[in-house]
């Protein structure tokens, strides 16, 4: 399944993303992210140099979403959970139906727990789990964000703490920090460089100046961490065998996450071109954990 985009530099790995959806999913929690993965760019003026490539994978050939809008898939979730190791990022949108899945116990939570596994039984690859909106309710439904932190819709924030309250006591206690911030993201890497004000991905303080914060923002280190001996036994010592793991809240919140993805994993450069080209500003969230590679 992994992609090679041929450049004249040499060829260049696309980056393999999979959109889980579910009956009654939150149209703009995935087009939005879709638009944003879609236009990222290893080399900004080369259109041939794509950096992601996406899968839509849902449990009949078409789902519809809360609005009405009815979206075929590439490949069902049987299919989903039979090549999941060759997918980098696996990406949850929330909705309406969110609640359903929650209610029936259903997929896409088998899917996200396996993908959380992967990661943990084999930390040598560099894996990224992200929600969009309530998406993350399902995050925490899984058991997969006791020890982390994490956000959701804002309308969500008591019932994202209750659901995670509840897998904290079914599991080994850890509780899970429910912040309210634009996202959250765990277990990032990033190269610090030797003047921090002028590394883009680190904040000082967060925008309403209430705390200080450690609040860095990822790197382009993806190319280059996953070949490295060190930055794999980095990743296995973090929670969950390193994997990153990104919250986002509302609906717009989910653009600014997407964003960070591509920075993150393609460039600086690219993320601003993207926002650029989209016409939207960038708003950055807050890392809570992470390694320098």
């Amino acid at each position: 399944m992994s992609a090679i985009t041929e450049t004249p530099d040499g060829p260049i790995e696309v980056i393999q993303v999979l959109f889980a959806l579910h009956p009654g999913f939150g149209a703009q929690e995935l087009c939005g992210p879709l638009e944003i993965l879609s236009k990222a760019r290893h080399k900004i003026n080369d259109p041939s140099t794509r950096a992601f490539e996406i899968t839509l994978a849902a449990p009949s050939a078409g789902v519809t979403s809360s609005s009405g809008l009815t979206i075929k898939a590439d490949i069902d979730l049987a299919t989903a959970h039979e090549d999941l190791s060759e997918y980098d990022v696996l990406i949850i949108p929330g909705g309406d139906g969110v609640n359903k899945v929650l209610e029936t116990q259903s997929e896409p939570l088998s899917l996200i727990s396996d993908f959380a596994k992967l990661q943990i039984s084999d930390p040598s690859k560099e894996r990224t789990l992200m929600s969009i909106g309530t998406g993350s309710l399902l995050f925490a439904q899984s058991g997969i964000l006791q020890g982390l932190a994490a956000t959701t819709h804002p309308d969500y924030y008591t019932k994202m703490e209750i659901i995670c309250k509840e897998a904290a006591r079914k599991g080994d206690l850890e509780q899970t920090d429910v912040m309210e911030e634009n996202y959250v993201v765990n277990n990032a890497r990033f190269e610090l460089g030797e003047k921090l004000e002028e590394n883009p991905f680190v904040l000082s303080k967060r925008p309403d100046g209430r705390r200080k914060s450690i609040a860095r923002k990822g790197s382009n280190a993806w190319k280059e961490s996953v070949k490295r001996r060190e930055s794999n036994a980095r990743r296995a010592s973090l929670r969950l065998g390193g994997l990153r793991l990104i919250t986002s809240g509302g609906i717009t919140s989910g653009l600014d996450a997407s964003l960070y993805l591509v920075a993150a994993m393609v460039s600086h450069e690219s993320a601003q071109e993207v926002a650029r080209v989209m016409q939207y500003s960038w708003n950055k969230g807050v890392t809570v954990e992470g390694i320098d590679v």
